[in-house]
């Protein structure tokens, strides 16, 4: 369903139309670039970034995030038996509610469920499946993109309508940041993340020997069903203590307690093109999964065979179930406030 249709082309800033979803709802696609040559490539379905291409120290260029090629896979990624996310913007609430179920202001919400007896990622129909609408580009100095999605009130049940815009800005300085904001019409709950799956060794290897730290000992206990039991353990010296450098995890589907906001949540390193990436982020929380297999039904880009060890995620983020459980960070964005996440991924070529 890709096109060639070239629909605007400025030095630094390409769109161009992607596709049609079966209602005929067009999607678009974005390219931003910077001068030193890091490509952010992404569609408005989801807010999904679909490549990212980072210049080596050799003069190479790397891709270093999962995704595909057509607009159909994307679509009918959501269809496997555990949808990847690839690249996605993830809401109303990243990661697992207890049975969809929180109260806010003495009254009961119930979500929709789409994992097991829970709701994950927002919904069957959450952001990652909605359109986004471009409001405004930057085309000198660091090149941006924002979009915005206007929520209505319950939508998948959570109340208010939430407006949210999001920002890509390719910084000169080789990070990718991704900036929200968002306000609501009535008390609501929020956690927004980004669901891009890295691998510094590109995008058709495995990530078993890249390097990996977090700023972090300490990780919330959950059940079987990843859903938090309330209590955060103290991982020091243990098997997921990565205070020091560790190779990847070929397991791991937890969220890390960060020390301080602001500051350094994770890094990567890939020995094999000497490429570090570095995570920043302002959120009480780092969600790290090990991921990527779309079960050999669905092929990645370049007719790549993605597998459980293709890409890792840094789900910058709140604590999962948290409007259950009064002493982690509140979720709850009230009339009038604005909600403010960012997240910088910092790439160094040595």
């Amino acid at each position: 369903m890709k096109t060639k249709h070239i629909l605007h082309l400025i030095s630094n800033y390409l769109v161009k139309l992607f596709g049609l979803l079966p209602k005929r709802d067009s999607v678009h696609f974005y390219e931003l670039t910077n001068k030193k040559g890091m490509s952010l490539q992404l569609i408005d379905l989801g807010a999904a970034v679909t490549s990212l291409k980072i210049p080596l120290k050799n003069g190479e260029v790397i891709d270093v995030v999962l995704g595909f090629d057509t607009l159909d896979d994307y679509v009918a990624s959501y269809n496997l038996q555990s949808a990847p996310y690839f690249g996605a913007t993830v809401g109303r609430f990243a990661g697992r509610i207890n049975k969809g179920q929180f109260v806010l202001n003495g009254k009961q919400t119930q979500l929709n469920i789409n994992n097991g007896e829970h709701s994950l990622h927002g919904g069957p129909y959450g952001f990652s499946q909605k359109i986004w609408e471009n409001i405004e580009e930057t085309k000198s100095g660091d090149p941006s993109i924002k979009l915005r999605l206007i929520s209505p009130n319950n939508d998948e049940n959570f109340p208010g309508e939430l407006v949210v815009e999001l920002t890509y800005t390719v910084s000169e300085e080789n990070e990718l940041i991704i900036e929200y904001h968002a306000t609501t019409t009535e008390d609501t709950i929020i956690n927004l993340t980004h669901h891009g799956y890295f691998n510094l060794d590109g995008h058709t290897s495995s990530i078993s020997e890249q390097e990996l730290i977090i700023n972090s000992t300490k990780m919330l206990e959950t059940t079987e069903d990843h859903i938090p039991t309330g209590t955060i353990l103290d991982v020091s010296k243990g098997p997921f203590d990565f205070s020091i450098p560790k190779k990847c995890p070929s397991k791991i589907d937890n969220t890390f307690v960060l020390q301080s906001k602001n500051e350094f949540a994770a890094s990567i390193f890939n020995k094999n093109n000497n490429l570090k990436m570095t995570v920043y982020t302002n959120q009480p929380g780092v969600h790290i999964y090990v991921g990527g297999d779309c079960a050999k039904v669905l092929t990645g880009k370049n007719n790549a065979e993605y597998h459980s060890l293709s890409g890792i995620c840094f789900e910058t983020q709140n604590f999962p179930d948290a409007p259950n459980h009064d002493h982690f960070p509140t979720a709850v964005l009230k009339k009038g406030e604005v909600y403010h996440h960012k997240t910088s991924y910092k790439f160094q070529s040595f």
